[in-house]
């Protein structure tokens, strides 16, 4: 979409691509909520969308993915990137800012499609998406939340090399849940030579940052 420079926005790794998500893509990344993310009985999200009919879920997936279309702004955004393996989507990595021409911080949060877990497939999108945050825009620091019985998150943020950033308190069907919180520092961040960004430029001033410049394929 000529009007919609994210439309173009994407990030390659070795094995995946992660895009702005066509409506196509959408319809898969539904498809992937309907059949399921998690075991039943445990609940890996603050809001507990995951918890309804097949049918729910895919709808729930698809409105939230346009309320975040609808309310981008440079002050607070939401970017929701689809993950790509073997030309199937398999889940989705988010980056929320709020204020980033100031704060110049992100929030990661991702889901995956229960059938692909297990692969290496959570850490390599979170390496993606951190090296959109802090090669392609800049940031100076990256935090992703947890809950502590969350191991497969807290394995892929332990892994990565986050500092441990505290801890909240939230309740989860009617039980308080401790929720940890993780940061990572630009100068605890390693550049990845493997995983490329292509066509962020023309969407900068949509995260309220100017131009390169740069010509990109």
């Amino acid at each position: 979409m000529r009007n919609w420079p994210l439309s173009e926005l994407s990030v390659t790794t070795p094995r995946l691509e992660l895009r702005h998500p066509s409506l196509g893509d959408l319809d898969e990344l539904a498809d992937r909520a309907a059949e399921g993310i998690h075991e039943a009985g445990f609940m890996p999200f603050m809001v507990p969308w995951s918890d309804g009919e097949p049918a729910e879920r895919a709808r729930s997936v698809l409105q939230y993915q346009f309320r975040t279309w609808a309310t981008f702004t440079p002050d607070d955004w939401s970017l929701e990137l689809a993950v790509v393996h073997e030309g199937q989507v398999v889940g989705v990595q988010g980056m929320i800012g709020k204020d980033f021409p100031v704060t110049r911080e992100v929030e990661t949060g991702s889901w995956l499609g229960r059938r692909f877990q297990g692969r290496g497939i959570g850490t390599e999108m979170r390496r993606a998406v951190l090296h959109l945050a802090f090669a392609g825009l800049g940031a100076h620091h990256a935090v992703t939340t947890a809950f502590e019985d969350n191991h497969a998150s807290l394995a892929v943020t332990k892994k990565l090399g986050y500092r441990e950033d505290g801890i909240s308190l939230h309740a989860r069907k009617g039980e308080p849940v401790i929720t940890r919180r993780f940061r990572m520092p630009r100068e605890d961040w390693t550049e990845s030579p493997d995983i490329k960004i292509h066509r962020l430029d023309r969407c900068l001033p949509l995260f309220g940052l100017p131009m390169s410049g740069v010509s990109e394929a």
